[in-house]
């Protein structure tokens, strides 16, 4: 990390996003813990993840706009209208307006979108390729090591002061944050013309299915995150049922996790160079399914335990995704890469909280955490089994991510690119079916 760190402007970024990681973590994690004590429904508290991930289904498109405008007015825009959303907290008094917590985090969600695809794309344009495992490794370590400290403090400051004054500090943070990011000098590539909608939202998802690692990948991370959100309801279970403590244990709980995701941080980039992005996100995905199963045990110190390996999972697990699409996507297709991967996640994600808020009543929370370290163990042993250090190749003379959108082409090229996309889609389902079958 010592590199990046040398670069004032990567200094920069990562205090900016460091500030809006702390209001971030200050204001999700204890909206579930208002939504709890609103309601007194494990339900409702995991509903409030629910909202926060169902803008994903927006990301195509916000990841057009993100490749159409400057970068660093995007998100010194999008945290200033953030911290304005988040003051809309101050007119919550009761069940009544139980309707207004959902509502500030769906909007949240929405600004997720923009702000993290955004800064994807900024971060290429402020370190090379060979730097960008260990530039992800930082701004996690700095992100996780925020949720040590911010969880506590929104928790404290929920249960203190009342919402008020967690709006208030929440909204404060982002305007700081908006201060920060826009000090950044950075010469950003020129924003692409506009071509046709439907081209256009399509070409992030086009692109990771024409790169065959970027397909396995997220092929594997889809199939895990399709049962880890059941994790966002269940946690609040394994801490009332389990453990016998309150709700806001869950910021403890969080705290503990960034621990972990400190001391994986510190690894990320060099295990990224060892065994390769897509091993990383194996491993993981295998940390994610014994620190799941661990949670079956109703010991504090064995829940300490997993948690700590579960917050490292969450580390690894970023930077290899984050850093593989980077490196393997141009700079002028960021946004909509990013934001076509996110999408592949965060669907079957949510999906899962929300069928997750409805199993919690139905069976034993025990019974879901068995069923997502099966999942999660059985597609990190397929993505293990399928890639390797160096990755995958292209195939040869299959660059269509140097075309650019509106560039001539022969008659039937685009037509001949999709159907080229569309094999290579078939061939890595069947092949990481395969082994996840085996």
């Amino acid at each position: 990390m010592a590199t990046v760190l040398a670069s004032s402007r990567f200094r920069r970024l990562l205090i900016g996003q460091s500030v809006s990681n702390l209001a971030d973590t200050a204001l999700y994690l204890s909206l579930g813990i208002w939504a709890k004590d609103l309601t007194g429904s494990n339900s409702a508290a995991g509903a409030v993840f629910l909202a926060l991930t169902v803008p994903v289904l927006f990301a195509p498109a916000a990841g057009s706009i993100v490749d159409r405008v400057r970068r660093r007015p995007l998100l010194v825009l999008t945290n200033l209208l953030t911290g304005l959303v988040v003051l809309s907290l101050l007119l919550v008094r009761g069940t009544d307006q139980l309707w207004i917590l959902y509502t500030v985090a769906v909007l949240y969600g929405c600004s997720a979108l923009f702000i993290v695809a955004a800064r994807s794309a900024m971060l290429k344009e402020l370190v090379s390729d060979e730097d960008l495992a260990s530039a992800n490794a930082a701004l996690q370590t700095a992100s996780q090591g925020i949720r040590v400290l911010s969880p506590l403090i929104g928790a404290a400051l929920y249960a203190a002061f009342g919402g008020t004054a967690l709006a208030l500090f929440v909204a404060a943070l982002f305007v700081v944050a908006a201060a920060i990011l826009g000090s950044i000098r950075v010469t950003e590539t020129e924003p692409e013309p506009r071509v046709p909608f439907r081209r256009d939202v399509l070409a992030g998802f086009q692109h990771i299915r024409s790169v065959p690692l970027l397909l396995r990948v997220t092929l594997a991370a889809a199939a895990a995150w399709a049962v880890l959100g059941f994790f966002e309801t269940v946690i609040f279970a394994v801490i009332e049922t389990g453990l016998h403590r309150s709700p806001s244990f869950f910021g403890v709980i969080t705290s503990i996790q960034g621990v972990g995701a400190v001391l994986s941080g510190l690894t990320a980039g060099w295990l990224s160079r060892r065994i390769g992005d897509g091993r990383l996100i194996a491993l993981a995905l295998a940390a994610f399914g014994v620190g799941n199963l661990a949670l079956v045990t109703p010991s504090l110190q064995v829940v300490v335990a997993a948690s700590v390996l579960n917050g490292a999972a969450m580390v690894w697990f970023v930077v290899g995704f984050t850093t593989a699409m980077q490196v393997h996507t141009p700079t002028r297709m960021q946004g909509r890469v990013n934001s076509a991967s996110n999408m592949f996640i965060l669907i079957p994600n949510t999906v899962s909280i929300a069928l997750g808020a409805t199993l919690i009543t139905v069976f034993d929370y025990r019974a879901l955490l068995a069923a997502t370290a099966v999942v999660t163990l059985a597609c990190a042993v397929a993505l293990w089994r399928g890639t390797s250090p160096t990755g995958y190749a292209r195939p040869p003379g299959h660059e269509p991510h140097d075309a650019r959108p509106g560039d001539d082409a022969p008659p039937g090229a685009a037509r001949g690119d999709e159907l080229r996309s569309a094999g290579h889609l078939r061939h890595g389902q069947e092949e990481f079916n395969e082994d996840l079958r085996r």
